[in-house]
């Protein structure tokens, strides 16, 4: 069997030519005989439902023991784009762009300026974003008011609401932040904690990365943002374990350069540990260019996160 292209989310195995390797799960041929026979048997299925058959086939699962039926689905997808299996055609149930289209309410209309000292508006709160409601608002702040726009993360997530109270208010939403899957591979990170490539694969997933951080452009309450990150970061060591069955050792995120200081992350006790080569983080083999150079910060969640990450 020919190697296969990578694509976001897929890593070539170099050590053989008779599997393959996507999401750090190595693949022999007789899976991937398995796998195919599944897709054949299942021509009638929708990509997402081939993709949960082929988890329980191969028992691709987390942690908590949910199917990894996202990372599959791309799996196979990137299966398809090889010449190696046939995928049935992918099926329109909402108008192309229903789940990354930005909707426009109300509700994320500009509010009045808030102003202050953050001590004047607690409690301040994170809520997890679990119901529709919360994910459309979710999506509306962050496409309308994060620079870089709303995306879906790729592979595991957690995301939360930012709550405050003005002194004279009912609370409000002033932000929302978003955790995802970590970098595959970060020079700067990969340095600091100092583990080897065998160490890095078995451990990359009790890293995660907060790959979305946003306060409301009239939102300007002193402090605040450090206050949120340090709540945010408790949130995830609380809330992650509990929806895929990691413990998370260490946080990492990126701040562009050219657009941020990053003073309220170093505020809040995050390290800088360097900068990226301006490839993008999911840049496994080298082929982008021309992302913007950003900052690495990282903050331990437990003392020896580094120690623990090297670790068997």
């Amino acid at each position: 069997m020919p190697r296969l292209a990578t694509v976001r989310g897929a890593e070539e195995d170099p050590g053989t030519r008779d599997g393959a390797r996507f999401c750090g799960r190595e693949f022999g041929a007789a899976e991937l005989a398995a796998i195919r026979a599944v897709v054949e048997r299942g021509a009638g299925l929708s990509r997402m439902a081939l993709a949960r058959t082929v988890c329980e086939r191969v028992e691709w699962t987390r942690p908590s023991g949910a199917l990894k039926a996202r990372e599959c689905r791309e799996f196979l997808e990137t299966l398809a784009a090889a010449g190696q299996l046939r995928l049935p055609a992918k099926r329109r149930r909402k108008p192309v762009g229903a789940r990354t289209r930005v909707p426009l309410t109300a509700q994320g209309e500009p509010g009045p300026p808030l102003e202050g000292d953050v001590g004047q508006f607690e409690p301040i709160g994170l809520e997890p974003v679990r119901t529709l409601p919360q994910r459309e608002l979710f999506r509306e702040l962050v496409g309308r008011y994060h620079y870089r726009g709303h995306a879906v993360p790729y592979g595991a997530q957690l995301r939360y609401l930012v709550w405050a109270t003005p002194p004279t208010r009912a609370a409000v939403v002033v932000g929302a932040v978003q955790f995802s899957s970590p970098a595959w591979r970060m020079a700067a990170r990969d340095r600091w904690i100092g583990w080897d490539e065998a160490s890095r694969r078995r451990n990359l997933q009790r890293v995660v990365n907060n790959s979305r951080f946003l306060l409301l452009p009239w939102v300007r309450v002193r402090n605040l943002a450090s206050r949120v990150l340090a709540r945010a970061a408790r949130g995830v060591a609380r809330d992650w374990p509990v929806r895929y069955g990691v413990e998370v050792l260490l946080l990492e995120t990126l701040v562009d350069r050219g657009r941020f200081r990053g003073s309220c992350y170093r505020a809040a006790n995050w390290i800088e540990v360097g900068v990226t080569t301006g490839r993008g983080r999911m840049d496994r083999h080298h082929r982008r260019a021309g992302a913007a150079v950003k900052a690495v910060l990282l903050y331990p969640l437990v003392p020896d996160a580094a120690q623990r990450l090297r670790a068997g």
